[in-house]
């Protein structure tokens, strides 16, 4: 069990910021759930929905971005898991791009490829491996997209979503799996020790040229779109 609690380049959770943002919380001195609660409430809200330069970035620099998707939420999420003493590792997967409609539009959408790398973080919990990924979507874009799509009561693709249900997902930690964009996976990569490995091997299908468009234009654009259906 000691491979899903080392430190990595990506899990450099040593870092002055992480540890300041540990112990300012206290998630090391609370009982086992109260810990994995705090930490996934944190990243699932205080970190909000949006799209970092790219996946492979270290935990610091998604907390300091103060944003992130489903990658990056789930390197900052390990990171601190592993801070505080729990075992956590990384399930990679693809999705199909339709679940980015709507975050992801016109031309930049047509550009992008069918399937998008996508990963969620398997967490130690009393000898079992629970699935959470419900942390990608904030709980204020969440409910907005729900007020927006107020007809829609089963299944939904778009906008972050693919869930089959949802006015009410399973996004609430409460010592179980976690979903919210289950619904849209393609293709399962498997599980790895950390998301250095896991980006070693998988990294998004654009070329150079293409990652350079979405560094600096495509994810200013999808952030842009973000923001305006989190403020309604």
């Amino acid at each position: 069990m000691n491979a899903y609690l080392k430190e990595t380049e990506l899990l450099n959770y040593s870092h002055p910021t992480i540890q300041q943002l540990v112990h300012s919380r206290k998630w090391d001195r609370l009982p086992m759930k109260e810990r994995i609660l705090g930490i996934y409430n944190y990243v699932r809200d205080d970190v909000l929905f949006g799209y970092n330069r790219a996946d492979d970035i270290p935990a610091s620099e998604v907390l300091r971005d103060g944003y992130g998707q489903c990658n990056t939420k789930g390197v900052l999420f390990m990171a601190l898991l592993r801070a505080v003493g729990v075992s956590c590792r990384m399930h990679g997967f693809t999705i199909d791009k339709k679940l980015q409609k709507g975050a992801m539009r016109g031309w930049y959408y047509r550009m992008s490829p069918r399937e998008i790398v996508h990963s969620w973080v398997e967490v130690r919990y009393e000898d079992k491996w629970l699935n959470i990924e419900g942390f990608i979507l904030d709980i204020p874009y969440l409910t907005k997209l729900q007020q927006k799509f107020g007809q829609c009561t089963g299944s939904f693709c778009g906008y972050g979503v693919a869930t089959d249900n949802f006015q009410n997902p399973a996004v609430y930690w409460n010592e179980s799996d976690t979903y919210v964009q289950k619904e849209g996976i393609v293709r399962d990569f498997g599980i790895y020790d950390s998301p250095d490995a896991f980006f070693f091997v998988h990294q998004q299908a654009l070329s150079p040229l293409r990652k350079t468009i979405f560094r600096g234009v495509v994810r200013h654009l999808m952030n842009r779109n973000v923001s305006r259906i989190r403020r309604g």
